[in-house]
């Protein structure tokens, strides 16, 4: 038996292009990130130390989360190009404590968390042919919450995209959020009735927002007349082909370590 770990909060980008995928989670190529993705980093971290406080009975300030948000986007953990994106860090900070500032005192106070970035069991996917896919890890940036009763996966997503005409997107998260919505099943044993996007837009208007509940599992699992995502997976894992989508937004030197050495762009 071969066995491929597999982090769930990957799971999403395999489907985006599974070529940029490979290179980076099976063949280990890695490129620095941008000052924009180190900006959402930094706010994930002050949200996420805002809403633990809260679930832990010792509420902490706005300031307070603030402090965190500010000492993660100044010191990040990876390598950081700051000439990739036309943010200046001065101007990401006012940003970012805006953006935080609006979740803490209009989103956090609405949703009834019942977790926070909530570690998971692996769970381990029978591909056939002898390869097992473990998908491990926690859910990064995401929270287990109680909606009328329903257990719902929010996951909060910052970008400069997340919201168009006042609408928070959930084009493109099935796969990573349906992934999320089985393995906290498969840890904790309570099922999950959807997930939901939490925008948070990095630009300077600054604007937040919550999307809709909808169910990312069934797009994994499939339907009695459609195929999941995971059989389609299977089928890569199987063969070892990844196939490239130079259609991809992403498709470009600045976010894929196999730029360069990859024809189908061209």
């Amino acid at each position: 038996m071969s066995e491929i770990r597999v982090r769930a909060s990957s799971w999403g980008s395999l489907f985006d292009c599974a070529s940029r995928w490979e290179g980076e989670h099976i063949l280990g190529m890695r490129k620095p990130s941008g000052f924009r993705a180190q900006l959402g980093t930094a706010v994930h971290a002050g949200t996420a130390a805002f809403d633990q406080a809260t679930l832990d009975g010792a509420p902490i300030s706005i300031d307070d989360a603030a402090e965190v948000f500010v000492d993660t986007l100044h010191h990040p953990e990876q390598e950081v190009d700051y000439s990739q994106d036309d943010l200046k860090p001065r101007e990401g900070e006012a940003i970012g404590l805006k953006l935080l500032a609006r979740y803490c005192s209009t989103i956090a106070p609405t949703m009834d968390y019942q977790s926070v970035e909530m570690p998971l069991e692996p769970l381990v996917i029978d591909c056939g042919h002898g390869i097992l896919v473990r998908l491990t890890g926690t859910m990064d940036r995401a929270r287990v919450a109680h909606v009328d009763g329903r257990k719902i996966i929010p996951d909060i997503k910052t970008g400069a995209r997340v919201i168009a005409n006042g609408v928070v997107s959930t084009q493109g998260r099935a796969a990573q959020l349906g992934a999320y919505q089985l393995m906290s099943e498969n840890t904790d044993g309570e099922p999950t009735d959807g997930a939901q996007i939490i925008g948070l837009q990095t630009t300077a208007s600054a604007n937040v927002g919550v999307s809709r509940i909808f169910d990312a599992k069934r797009v994994m699992v499939g339907t009695e007349t459609e195929k999941g995502l995971i059989e389609y997976a299977a089928v890569m894992f199987q063969t070892g082909l990844f196939p490239p989508n130079p259609q991809s937004q992403l498709c470009s030197p600045k976010y894929c370590a196999r730029w360069g050495k990859c024809m189908y762009h061209e």
